[in-house]
């Protein structure tokens, strides 16, 4: 007989949800090859057995992670209402919230950067990730077309290269935080650090993005 409760249950929902956290944490401080099931069942509270009946192998609890990172991530971003803002505060608004939610949500940086050490084995067997960036790329070139048709934003802009130089403006500065701060012999990490991050990162895309005149 399974360990593992009726999975449409609320119990089972919340047991899921327990595992799921805990593997994300576990996974966040240690990787995927430093995890330990039988610690992300300690700190699930549950036994190996239930993690097995949820989940199957470590492997697979890995890719419900970064499915659960990724949703979470694009989830708050959808909320952003960048269809009613002016192109450019759009624009702006969106690379706020990747500098600010990335500096949120360690388990971002760590999860990602684990994945990329592995080419990107286990995100190539998801079907869910790449079909949450869908709406994004389109959010984008929409914003995009309007600005250029407005005379604000220069033409042909890719949305997909877009978006990349975006992530990669707050990705790699909080990847990198820590040694860019002892490289730089300050701390770029505090507060005040990463609100002139923000305001540079800001500037550098809209910078890019008008249409010279």
């Amino acid at each position: 007989m399974s360990d593992a409760p009726d999975p449409g249950s609320p119990r089972a929902q919340a047991t899921r949800r327990r595992i799921l956290e805990a593997a994300i944490a576990e996974f966040t401080a240690k990787g995927l090859d430093g995890a330990r099931v039988d610690e992300i069942a300690a700190r699930a509270g549950a036994n190996k057995r239930m993690l097995y009946a949820y989940f199957g192998a470590k492997e697979e609890l890995w890719i419900a992670a970064l499915e659960a990172v990724y949703a979470a991530m694009r989830a708050e971003e959808s909320r952003i209402d960048v269809e009613h803002l002016p192109p450019e505060e759009g624009i702006a608004e969106l690379v706020r919230f990747k500098l600010r939610y990335t500096a949120a949500h360690p388990e971002v940086v760590a999860l990602l950067t684990s994945e990329n050490l592995h080419r990107a084995r286990y995100l190539r067997r998801s079907t869910q990730v790449p079909a949450l960036y869908s709406p994004v790329v389109a959010v984008l070139a929409a914003l995009l077309k309007r600005g250029a048709a407005e005379g604000r934003f220069r033409d042909r802009v890719d949305p997909v290269q877009l978006y990349i130089s975006i992530t990669a403006l707050s990705h790699f500065y909080l990847a990198n935080g820590h040694t860019l701060s002892v490289i730089f012999g300050r701390d770029l990490l505090t507060e005040q650090a990463i609100a002139a991050r923000e305001a540079h990162a800001v500037e550098v895309i809209l910078g890019y993005l008008r249409r010279p005149r």
